[in-house]
């Protein structure tokens, strides 16, 4: 979409972009653009905020882990590649008159 909104060359070498948010996306394409550079050499001007703020990015995951549905494919979003996923989550039922 950002390559052609910015009148980029379209089939050229992408940069690799799996932790990147969409607004890193769209700041690539623009440098690129305005640099005159292929995105891969824009590329090397973008640090991610899965990078600047890695532990955050983390603790949101490990929250985010058996709460949270999956951005990527349907059900809930498991960690992968830390054991087991959880089976469920955990509900904690006390008095509903208590807040």
């Amino acid at each position: 979409m950002y390559v052609r909104r910015f009148g980029l060359e379209p089939g050229r070498r992408l940069p690799e972009s799996r932790d990147w948010t969409g607004a890193e996306i769209r700041s690539c394409c623009r440098l690129a653009a305005l640099l005159d550079v292929p995105l891969a050499e824009a590329a090397t001007n973008i640090v991610p905020v899965a990078v600047t703020a890695g532990e955050a990015v983390e603790r949101l995951q490990q929250w985010a882990a058996g709460r949270c549905l999956s951005a990527e494919r349907s059900g809930v979003y498991t960690r992968e590649g830390n054991g087991l996923p959880r089976s469920g989550r955990s509900v904690h039922r006390g008095d509903p008159n208590e807040n």
